[in-house]
């Protein structure tokens, strides 16, 4: 006999969004003039062959790969300076609170307060990213300590997947009693871990952090109460989107000279081989709790490619739904890694009706593809 478990509900969300933007332009100027000292630095090489030259991108290149537009990172000078190419943090002392802690406390505050909680009323808190910060102690455990809540913390990487996966341990702990109030935190410091020379990719991500509270349908006091239907999870092995920085790497005598080892990826093979994956995987999603795709009032898709988000719709619905039915926000935030489904929802739910349906998902590096259906109540 199966076991009969209280509904749950995602109870409140809250974004952290930083202060500085970086539009298409001010991106492709920096770049461009990279490139330009770049290939003065080696002309004899490339003139002779032994070198390629660095091609200089532009903002209709960008557009039309992506679909981005601009967006947000905590620091902006270092990443536009061609002389470096990478944000300027100011290095903390331990007993400071870290920048990813502090950005996930922010986030996490707001959503506490649209689900009437208080850090106290906290059991649990899942800090799941594409990168941590460190190794340990988990940011999860520091940001708990922060809020005053109780009970446990641990930390969790699916790389953009990461928020979905992580919002079904939450569902599968208060749901079987081992947490009552479950906070998930997404803090995505992005600006950190791409390779910003890399004309393929210098345009992709952006920071940001998302946060969501989970907890009993019938202890929550939430007005806007979202009830999990179900959540899918499934992974499959592949390189072709990568980040292999890490402790190893000083052990490794590698080429100066070389790329870092920060974001890559095969772009093309990720498309042609992520949009079908995702699509069906959430219409045997929907299939299993006895939902149709045309009867979902709104997807909050992963957000990393504008036609990438089309294609996966098109196929489940059968027509250019349009942004109605799966919303962007990535022309504003850029991929922010596992947090663009959570922003997705946490700016399109507002007009939804109760009974209304909705498909949280996240696909990305892994391969990894986490999908959470909701229900407005």
């Amino acid at each position: 006999m199966q076991a009969q478990y209280p509904p749950v509900v995602i109870s409140g969300t809250g974004l952290y969004r930083p202060p500085y933007v970086i539009t298409n332009a001010e991106l492709v100027d920096a770049f461009n003039a990279y490139a330009d000292q770049q290939n003065a630095q080696h002309a004899e090489a490339i003139a002779s062959g032994e070198r390629a030259a660095v091609p200089h991108s532009s903002v209709e290149f960008i557009e039309k790969a992506s679909g981005i537009k601009q967006r947000y990172v905590i620091e902006k000078a270092g990443v536009l300076d061609p002389a470096r190419m990478y944000p300027r943090f100011t290095p903390r002392g331990d007993g400071e609170l870290s920048l990813m802690a502090e950005i996930a406390v922010d986030a996490a505050r707001q959503a506490l307060a649209q689900a009437g909680r208080t850090g106290a009323d906290v059991d649990a808190v899942l800090c799941a990213s594409a990168n941590m910060q460190r190794a340990y102690p988990a940011m999860a455990v520091e940001i708990q300590q922060a809020l005053g809540a109780g009970g446990y913390g641990f930390d969790m990487n699916v790389a953009c997947s990461s928020a979905t996966f992580a919002l079904e341990q939450a569902f599968n702990a208060v749901r079987t009693g081992s947490a009552r109030c479950v906070l998930v935190v997404n803090p995505e410091i992005t600006s950190a871990h791409l390779e910003w020379r890399d004309r393929d990719c210098h345009f992709i991500f952006g920071d940001v952090c998302t946060a969501l509270l989970v907890e009993r349908a019938d202890t929550a006091v939430s007005a806007d109460a979202w009830e999990i239907l179900g959540t899918q999870l499934a992974t499959q092995f592949s390189s072709n989107i990568r980040n292999n920085f890490g402790f190893m790497n000083r052990a490794e005598d590698r080429d100066p000279d070389a790329r870092d080892l920060t974001f890559y990826q095969e772009g093309r093979k990720v498309f042609k081989e992520v949009v079908p994956m995702a699509a069906a995987h959430i219409e045997a999603h929907l299939a299993r709790l006895g939902l149709e795709p045309t009867q979902v009032r709104r997807y909050w898709l992963h957000q990393a490619n504008q036609g990438m988000n089309q294609l996966v719709i098109k196929k489940l619905v059968g027509a250019d739904a349009g942004s109605d039915v799966a919303p962007l926000i990535l022309d504003e935030y850029a991929n922010t890694a596992s947090a663009g489904s959570i922003i997705a929802f946490q700016h399109h739910r507002a007009d939804l009706q109760a009974g209304d349906t909705g498909v949280i998902c996240s696909f990305g590096a892994g391969y990894s593809i986490g999908s959470v259906v909701v229900r407005k109540r």
